[in-house]
């Protein structure tokens, strides 16, 4: 574990990124704040201009940062350029489009309910495909999140996923989750290089996909012009979002690890829905339904299982 450095005269900025639990709270606040700031300019935005402007706004954000970076990392870069955007392209630009698609068509409760499971996702994927290790009440606990993810897309009533009646924009962010465990299992195959070069390739990765998404789907890159005309709450969204989910929680997660561990930090992801949730019904007005206590119950119920799993001695 790596303690924090003791500088003389330390700033503000110093100080704050030795706070770990400072950093593991604000990391998922952002990431939870995500899905509530998309929600708040569905229908004044298309899902695809979102992502596009989110992607080149942060890409521009973090390379002033980056550079020095990236000229100590530049062989690696040079070497392993076309994996390290194909990061971003699954982990940010898949994973959001594919969120800010669903929530056209979704509450924001649900999107965050669903996004609670991704957890117990990871760690059933690594079971079944890397072979790691897994105690038998721990895939019970990723088979109760599934389940629980099925309460919520299908409003309280399971049986409706035997007639594929789902609610399409809870399915869009299901896809959202699995492209997001996708992007987390690749991790273990990432080049050694420091965190800012990596974040960087990757932005311009999703940056360039967002871009060419937007060219495909969302109406062609003629589009970028309508933000022009844009309300102030859609620009406010989209530096939100470009800023804080995207340079400042990777970051600070980042630290919190670094500073206690990643056992003691993954545990802080549990509350990206809570946040999530939190924002729905305070900002968005949103209602919980009675569906939403039994799906959360069920998959904190997994969580919580999975964990006491984890803990006990092999």
């Amino acid at each position: 574990m790596t303690k924090p450095q003791t500088h003389q005269n330390r700033g503000i900025t110093a100080r704050f990124l030795d706070q770990p639990y400072l950093l593991l709270i604000l990391a998922p606040l952002f990431w939870g704040g995500n899905l509530v700031a998309a929600k708040m300019v569905t229908g004044e935005i298309d899902p695809f201009l979102l992502l596009a402007s989110r992607c080149v706004l942060a890409t521009l954000f973090i390379l002033p940062f980056s550079i020095s970076h990236l000229r100590q990392d530049w062989a690696v870069v040079r070497k392993s350029w076309p994996i390290l955007m194909a990061y971003g392209a699954v982990g940010y630009a898949f994973f959001n489009v594919l969120l800010y698609v669903g929530l056209q068509t979704t509450s924001g409760i649900n999107a965050a309910i669903v996004q609670a499971a991704l957890p117990m996702m990871i760690l059933g994927a690594n079971f079944i495909i890397f072979r790691v290790r897994a105690r038998f009440a721990q895939i019970i606990g990723v088979l109760l999140a599934i389940f629980g993810v099925l309460v919520t897309a299908t409003h309280g009533n399971p049986l409706r996923v035997l007639t594929l009646d789902v609610n399409l924009g809870d399915g869009f962010v299901i896809l959202a989750c699995i492209s997001y465990m996708a992007y987390t299992l690749g991790l273990r195959f990432r080049p050694k290089m420091h965190l800012m070069s990596f974040m960087a390739v990757s932005f311009a990765g999703a940056a360039i996909t967002g871009l060419i998404m937007l060219a495909l789907f969302g109406g062609g890159l003629g589009a970028i012009a309508s933000l022009g005309s844009a309300s102030t709450a859609v620009w406010l969204v989209i530096i939100y979002i470009a800023i804080f989910p995207s340079m400042v929680s990777q970051i600070a997660y980042a630290r919190g690890v670094e500073l206690v561990g990643a056992n003691r930090a993954a545990p802080t992801h549990n509350l990206i829905p809570v946040f999530g949730t939190l924002g729905s019904v305070l900002i968005l007005g949103e209602s919980l339904q009675p569906y939403h206590f039994i799906a959360a119950g069920i998959i904190i119920g997994g969580i919580v299982l999975a964990e006491w799993a984890a803990r006990q001695k092999a």
